[in-house]
């Protein structure tokens, strides 16, 4: 299958954007972007250590430029991080230059993914159920309007989610 417009993949903290962005990228034999991951590589520190000293509203602004940067590459599979969606210029570049997929699941099994995961700046409270409900209201209407195709990862093997995805792709693309 030959990879005509990009595949995005979007949806909150722990729902296997990675994960199944590798594993995308893998069976089309073509190359994976972690957004968080290309903006620690930049600056040379890690996502947690921008909230300390930037926060929120700086760490978004280097997201911004890097979701700038990702989309311009061709034939590539790019996961983001959880609040791209925020910005209306990043929705509009993702919709407008790619395949988007919106990787959804149940409030437990995110909490179950990352419960254990420190690096997550915006879980670290004392009530991390209430935080990611809180952040899945305000951003699910926006993960929705900017979706080609959703898709709940909670009872779906990784390799499922990547067969079902492709077989969507495939039949989008007919329309590219």
């Amino acid at each position: 299958m030959t990879l005509n417009k990009n595949i995005y993949l979007i949806g909150p903290m722990g729902v296997g954007k990675t994960t199944i962005g590798r594993q995308l990228a893998k069976r089309l034999g073509v190359p994976f972007y972690d957004s968080d991951k290309v903006i620690e590589e930049q600056t040379g520190v890690d996502i947690a250590t921008i909230f300390e000293f930037e926060g929120e509203s700086g760490f978004r602004r280097r997201e911004k430029k890097i979701i700038e940067e990702l989309v311009a590459f061709k034939g590539v599979v790019i996961a983001t991080g959880g609040g791209v969606v925020l910005d209306e210029q990043n929705r509009n570049l993702l919709t407008q230059n790619g395949f988007v997929v919106y990787l959804s699941c149940a409030v437990n099994k995110l909490l179950e993914r990352t419960h254990k995961d420190s690096k997550r700046p915006l879980l670290q409270t004392g009530n991390p159920r209430q935080k990611i409900e809180e952040l899945l209201q305000a951003r699910e209407p926006l993960y929705a309007t900017c979706a080609d195709l959703k898709v709940n990862t909670g009872n779906m093997s990784g390799k499922m989610v990547v067969s079902f995805i492709l077989a969507e792709y495939d039949s989008a693309a007919e329309n590219y």
